[in-house]
């Protein structure tokens, strides 16, 4: 774990503020990560008081990116967008695609300043992917971003990469607008790959609550809300399910047997016509 009593003023110099807990530090806790402070690992504290199985939540989505990413490169995408990626770590998206085409085209979008401190030293001898800090609330800037021009040809397909993060995004950020403009901006043939909090069990609400009042984010949306981020789009199979049933590896339990924490994200990926 990182050592928050050695140079804070350090992270202060890079615009990361340890005293308060973030999204990518905080899923890099529950992923069993070294890159998190203090104030992360008590924020994950108290959420796991609501929903024991957090730490496996996460590895539910860390799973179904790695599966969403080998279809996609089994469907013949090259390029990857990666909006709100987190921190690296484990068979990440770059990893996933570069298995199945070493020269597929990955770029990792996130605002936290401590991503592209890291990122930076795992892509220093990989001329297919970069790390950008930016805003993925602002499409344009990203889209036109040099270090975004340079590896992703926007009259080829796209994957867009949305996974664990439009739940942050509040409903006045108009998180549907946001995927429009992506969208909008790639070609026929282009997919959009989305997985998000859903409010399926109560407590799937107290955990909303618990993540508005401690990280200020964290809608947990219904299903319905969730799949109108996909309009316009055709829904590959098997549609927008809980993270476990999204083409698993191997056996799963039906729908009506999977535990809160299983329910807790639900996924999908869609072809833009």
């Amino acid at each position: 774990m990182t050592d928050v009593t050695e140079q804070p003023d350090k992270w202060a110099s890079r615009g990361i503020d340890i005293t308060k807990p973030s999204i990518a530090r905080a899923y890099d806790v529950v992923l069993h990560g070294k890159d998190n402070f203090e104030a992360d690992r008590a924020f994950v504290a108290q959420i796991t008081e609501v929903i024991p199985e957090i730490y496996d939540v996460a590895a539910h989505n860390r799973h179904i990116l790695g599966r969403g990413v080998r279809h996609l490169a089994e469907l013949g995408i090259r390029q990857f967008l990666d909006l709100g990626s987190g921190l690296p770590t484990v068979e990440n998206t770059h990893q996933v695609a570069q298995r199945h085409t070493p020269d597929a085209n990955v770029v990792y979008i996130d605002n936290d300043p401590i991503v592209l401190a890291h990122g930076r030293a795992l892509l220093a001898e990989n001329d297919h992917t970069t790390v950008v800090t930016a805003d993925l609330r602002d499409p344009a800037t990203v889209l036109n971003d040099p270090n975004v021009t340079r590896l992703i040809d926007l009259d080829r397909p796209v994957a867009v990469l949305l996974v664990g993060i439009l739940h942050h995004l509040h409903d006045d950020e108009d998180p549907k607008g946001i995927v429009d403009a992506y969208m909008n901006a790639v070609p026929s043939g282009s997919h959009l790959f989305i997985t998000h909090f859903c409010a399926s069990s109560p407590q799937a609400r107290d955990a909303e609550k618990q993540y508005l009042a401690l990280l200020g984010t964290g809608r947990f949306r219904t299903i319905e809300e969730i799949t109108d981020y996909f309009d316009g789009l055709q829904l590959l199979q098997p549609g927008i399910v809980p993270l476990p049933l999204w083409r698993p590896d191997g056996p799963v339990p039906p729908e009506h047997e999977l535990s809160v924490g299983q329910k807790l994200m639900y996924g999908g990926l869609a072809r833009k016509p």
